[in-house]
């Protein structure tokens, strides 16, 4: 399997290529050069196979020969281990609950892949390789509890001051060792420009190997399909696809979740779940794109108001908006309207949502109000536990602290403040 470049077609490499180096120096984004297609008797017999074989099929295709199979295996079982659950919230709504993994949040499935592929490539490297990574919130904490004590792989996380949970800010700046957190005086886009920019940087390319562990890394964002799948199997109306709503901020998981319909994955429609930062909704209601500065939202994982994959999802339909839309709708939750549907969600379902969550509940039962029955379901990306300073006001009680949070308590912030410019962060980087 070969990957070009969004930005030039003829700038291609393998997955271990599009993995280290993350980005491509024309500031595009990895493509896979062909689409993989699932073929129908294993859609059909989805339910027979465990998750890790379900995943390695999934995968299989776009690794190639950059991984010896047994180590695949390897990396998918590890990255699989723990349940995504469906679980039935209203008569015609289900949440596929991907908070079940190490930092309780669904970016734990692509930070496990990529640590453990890039731990496999890192091996008789003279220097190790360097993931710098932008955060809005849970990016950070899953890349972190990821690669930390991996071999040969060191991570600087970026994340934007007072614009991430107190929980999501000690799950990334409480590790140490391999693991550097930097607080930028600023918002995730700034963040996000700040390692676009390095990646680009001819005096840090002769310090540093440099990789990226956002979703704009193949090896982040391609793993993301496999929870759709999981979702199918799990899903018991076989005649009727769901229609799924996917809270979207970076746009890697939407992406993902296309890329496996594409493969052949039963799927009615999907819902581009977004708060205030609705820049992918005015397009597809406009078929213009007009990138905006990022406002901050109970929702802060979605802040993100150019978001970096939505140009794969151009790429995925040829760029034709008439079948952009066939597919995708967009909808724009306010934080008001948020914190009703959670208050609404535990007073009357008796299901305590994140506010992400309750955007994309909310997205999903207008749209299926609208549209006149069906069902679906949406992405529960994170534990409620980990914005409780937004949800228990709304709920009127506190969220019970799983164990892995009750650790971290206690333990001290490492962070390094910086502004938001570039020559700062390269002093730093060079100091």
């Amino acid at each position: 399997m070969l990957y070009y470049s969004t930005n030039n077609r003829q700038a291609t490499t393998d997955f271990r290529g599009a993995t280290i180096e993350g980005q491509p120096a024309d500031k595009g984004l990895y493509f896979p050069a062909h689409l993989s297609k699932l073929a129908p008797s294993f859609i059909d017999r989805l339910q027979d196979y465990s998750r890790a074989e379900v995943a390695l099929e999934v995968i299989r295709p776009y690794t190639g020969d950059c991984l010896p199979e047994d180590v695949l295996k390897r990396i998918v079982a590890e990255t699989v281990d723990f349940d995504f659950p469906l679980v039935p919230v209203t008569d015609t709504v289900f949440s596929l609950e991907l908070y079940h993994g190490p930092t309780l949040a669904f970016k734990d499935v692509g930070a496990r892949f990529m640590s453990r592929c890039l731990g496999y490539f890192a091996r008789g490297e003279d220097r190790p390789y360097t993931v710098l990574v932008a955060t809005s919130g849970d990016t950070g904490g899953a890349v972190a509890n990821a690669f930390a004590g991996i071999e040969g792989v060191s991570v600087i996380i970026l994340y934007p001051s007072g614009k991430v949970s107190h929980v999501q800010e000690l799950q990334l700046t409480t590790f140490g060792g391999n693991i550097s957190a930097v607080e930028v005086d600023g918002s995730f886009d700034d963040c996000q420009r700040l390692v676009k920019q390095a990646f680009t940087d001819r005096d840090l390319a002769e310090r540093y190997l440099l990789t990226s562990a956002n979703s704009i890394n193949v090896a982040r964002w391609l793993p993301q399909q496999f929870y759709y799948f999981f979702a199918a199997q799990q899903w018991p109306y076989k005649d009727e696809p769901p229609v799924v709503s996917v809270p979207s901020g970076n746009f890697g998981n939407l992406c993902a979740g296309l890329l496996a319909a594409n493969a052949g994955l039963p799927v009615r429609h999907f819902l581009a779940a977004c708060n205030a930062n609705d820049v992918v909704p005015r397009y597809l209601a406009s078929g213009l794109y007009a990138p905006a500065q990022a406002v901050a939202t109970l929702s802060n994982a979605m802040d993100v108001g150019d978001p970096s994959n939505f140009v794969r999802i151009l790429e995925l339909f040829g760029h034709d908006p008439v079948l952009i839309r066939a597919a995708l709708s967009g909808c724009r939750i306010d934080d008001e309207t948020t914190k009703k549907v959670v208050a609404d969600l535990y007073n009357e379902n008796n299901y305590l949502a994140d506010p992400h969550g309750a955007v994309a509940y909310e997205a999903l039962r207008q749209y299926l109000t609208a549209h006149e029955g069906g069902r679906g379901y949406f992405l529960e990306t994170a534990h409620p536990v980990k914005f409780f300073d937004a949800v228990e006001p709304v709920i009127g009680t506190a969220v019970p602290l799983p164990d892995a949070i009750k650790a971290l308590l206690g333990k001290e912030k490492k962070a390094t403040p910086l502004a938001a410019d570039y020559a700062s962060f390269k002093d730093w980087l060079l100091r």
